[in-house]
């Protein structure tokens, strides 16, 4: 359905929201569908790259690529952004031989990025360019155009750059998230450069930063009483224990839940030996995984507690980290 004048006034904000999202959501998946050999090349000629990425782009296009450098930078790819207002009047010193332009222009006819052609050129730079129009002066001065067209904007008079900055915006994550994934970027190249905040505290703390070790890891041998077992959880306080066997490898697990299950036997429960009550196989992490991932292994198995090991092949526990450790730098 198409905007009208007469259609505004009768509808609510929340039908006008709707029509607002579905449209905008409706030129993404169209982009999606139309993602051709084209993406294959510009990926190619950034990781081909030997300097850096310069983004530029006026107005509305022009926030979008502050985005898309900001993006390109936090994941392996240095980049950053041109206005080419700045740049007609001085700026384009910043370009050198070696660098590459990605230029973002709905119509394709911006001025300022026309009049920054000749010396994009006179470097010999490859521009990659992402547009509404593939006949446009600066889609036919590209090596590469990515075709960010939508059928209609979101705002309901069709000037406002809505529709046309959100696929532009998604085309850029699109891409910079192709160069992670050819580039081999991992979480740990990722913390480098996020040190800071919540997110720089999932990506550099390890379990071994905050898990307990030594004599504050709760074990018991498999063939202690379940009184014993109870005895050892309230003495490290942790809600759970180890049980080991004879050469000290972990063979199973027991919880404050394996208890109320047990004793609803009856109180004679007591006096079973723990390997009968246990969880066996428990559920491990590495010291060495980031913090979040064991977060993350606590969530999906609804538990609270893991033992942790030096290596997937190793049987001893090393420690364990309780959700409450987690809690206490931040992570949760």
């Amino acid at each position: 359905m198409s905007w009208s004048k007469e259609w505004l006034p009768v509808k609510s904000p929340i039908e006008t929201g709707r029509k607002v999202l579905r449209t905008e959501g409706e030129a993404v998946l169209a982009l999606a569908e139309r993602l051709n050999e084209d993406f294959s090349l510009a990926v190619k000629a950034v990781l081909g790259c030997s300097g850096r990425v310069i983004v530029t782009g006026m107005g509305k296009s022009g926030l979008i690529c502050q985005k898309i450098a900001a993006t390109l930078t936090s994941t392996g790819t240095p980049a950053f952004f041109l206005h080419p207002a700045d740049g007609i009047h001085g700026d384009l010193g910043m370009l050198m031989k070696g660098d590459l332009v990605i230029a973002v222009s709905n119509s394709g006819e911006t001025e300022e990025l026309i009049r920054i052609l000749p010396v994009v050129k006179r470097l010999d730079l490859p521009l990659i360019v992402l547009g509404g129009c593939s006949r446009s002066t600066l889609a036919r001065a590209g090596d590469v155009f990515l075709d960010v067209s939508v059928r209609e904007e979101a705002c309901p008079l069709g000037l406002a750059p809505t529709a046309s900055t959100t696929t532009a915006l998604a085309m850029g994550d699109a891409l910079a998230v192709s160069l992670l994934v050819s580039r081999g970027f991992r979480e740990e190249d990722f913390a480098l450069f996020h040190p800071g905040g919540s997110l720089g505290r999932q990506l550099v703390v390890r379990v071994e930063d905050v898990m307990h070790r030594g004599n504050a890891v709760p074990l018991i041998s498999r063939k202690a009483s379940l009184h014993e077992a109870l005895t050892e959880i309230s003495a490290k306080k942790l809600g759970v224990t180890g049980v080991i066997d004879e050469d000290g490898s972990l063979v199973g697990v027991f919880t404050d839940g394996d208890l109320r299950r047990t004793l609803e036997v009856g109180i004679e429960a007591l006096n079973l030996p723990i390997e009968d009550v246990m969880t066996p196989n428990p559920k491990k992490i590495l010291a060495t995984h980031l913090a979040a991932k064991a977060l993350r292994r606590m969530e999906q198995n609804a538990i609270t507690s893991l033992f942790v090991f030096t290596d997937e092949e190793s049987v001893h526990p090393v420690g364990i980290v309780h959700l409450h450790d987690l809690l206490r730098v931040g992570m949760v």
